[in-house]
């Protein structure tokens, strides 16, 4: 892991826990992992909530929190970072950037070209170049296809916008997958300024397994359920070799 200027941090923008529904990390688990990986700020980006968020923003477990959501909208997902209250899901995607400035927080697009997530990938450039956009994801570790990241750090670039990376972590292994090396920041401004003089480190990795399904009368046949070893980041900027 390479050494940190001094008044530097190592951020996860988007990681999940428990309370998205789909992830399996527990409040202690993820501020015990990121304290493991070196990962200094964690934006807690749960699926259409952010109580788990508050609660460890109001704990000191060796990790600094920031307070986020992912937000389903018509068009696909977005991130609202800097957020106090959860915004519900599925509303107008307009609607969902008005709520998300509202409360002083910035609207990013997470993983905007992956096919197997909702992305908001076909509406990208019209948002960026609306304005409505603050950065853009461009290092998801669990996408599909290196190229879909080599996509969307091309929208941001198009549009002269920041660029975000995120471990999308839904369980312990997942943790320090990805972070932005970038300068101290105190608040949404400062964060996007800091962004501009980032850098984005990280390695793919296998989607989290989700939740098992409720037990049924008759069990499915016996299948492979797909999972895989993790590996430890190797620290290597993003695009690498």
């Amino acid at each position: 892991m390479s050494r940190l200027p001094p008044g530097w941090v190592r951020v996860d923008c988007h990681l999940h826990t428990v309370a998205s529904g789909d992830a399996v990390l527990g409040l202690e688990e993820l501020a015990e992992r990121a304290v493991a990986e070196g990962v200094d700020v964690v934006f807690v980006t749960d699926h259409h909530e952010v109580s788990a968020a508050l609660e460890l923003r109001s704990r000191d477990l060796g990790v600094r929190v920031e307070v986020g959501e992912e937000i389903r909208t018509p068009d696909g997902e977005l991130l609202g970072l800097f957020l106090r209250e959860r915004i519900p899901y599925v509303l107008p995607t307009e609607v969902v950037i008005e709520r998300v400035r509202a409360q002083g927080g910035l609207v990013g697009l997470p993983h905007p070209y992956d096919p197997v997530r909702s992305g908001a990938g076909a509406v990208a450039d019209e948002l960026c170049a609306s304005g409505a956009v603050a950065f853009v994801e461009a290092f998801n570790a669990k996408v599909g296809d290196a190229a879909h990241n080599a996509a969307a750090a091309e929208l941001a670039a198009r549009h002269g916008l920041p660029v975000t990376a995120g471990s999308d972590a839904h369980d312990p292994a997942g943790v320090g997958a990805a972070w932005v090396e970038m300068p101290d920041f105190d608040g949404p401004a400062a964060f996007v300024d800091a962004l501009g003089r980032g850098r984005l480190v990280g390695e793919l990795r296998p989607h989290a397994l989700r939740y098992p399904r409720a037990v049924r009368a008759t069990p499915p046949s016996p299948r492979d359920n797909g999972s895989a070893a993790v590996q430890r980041p190797s620290g290597r900027p993003c695009g690498e070799s």
